[in-house]
């Protein structure tokens, strides 16, 4: 399943990169996205800044959610990063509040985010196509 990660800007993006990248067993899945990759669904032509992440079926989905949230815990002021599935479906997590998490928290919300990323895809577009589609949001404030 390739799924992308989408943070702030260039600065937090390349730190989140390097991040994932120094954990052995995602360093090969962690790619890298051509530079001003169109947002999906804008049509002022933004750019977003996004990481691909391979993952297996059963294998670096964990290890993913638990770098992110470490990742987040690390950093100072507010960040967020969102996970899109390839069906659109979104996951975001924020830093807001999560640095003062115990170990036992921060072990829960990695699995709530690995668990969000596993569900079965969701089905197809509607009939008017996917712009009415809203995607999934699970928040950690």
């Amino acid at each position: 399943m390739r799924i992308t990660l989408e943070v702030g800007g260039p600065a937090e993006t390349d730190d989140l990169r390097q991040w994932l990248r120094h954990d052995p067993g995602l360093r090969s899945a962690v790619g890298q996205a051509p530079p001003g990759t169109p947002v999906p669904g804008s049509m002022n032509g933004g750019v977003a800044e996004l990481i691909p992440v391979l993952l297996t079926p059963g294998g670096l989905t964990a290890a993913m959610a638990a770098a992110v949230v470490a990742w987040l815990q690390s950093r100072r002021g507010n960040q967020t990063v969102t996970i899109t599935r390839p069906d659109g479906t979104q996951v975001t997590v924020t830093s807001e509040r999560v640095r003062g998490l115990t170990a036992e928290g921060t072990g829960d919300l990695a699995q709530r985010v690995a668990e969000a990323l596993q569900q079965p895809p969701r089905p197809g577009p509607p009939a008017n196509g996917p712009e009415d589609r809203q995607p999934d949001t699970a928040q950690q404030n």
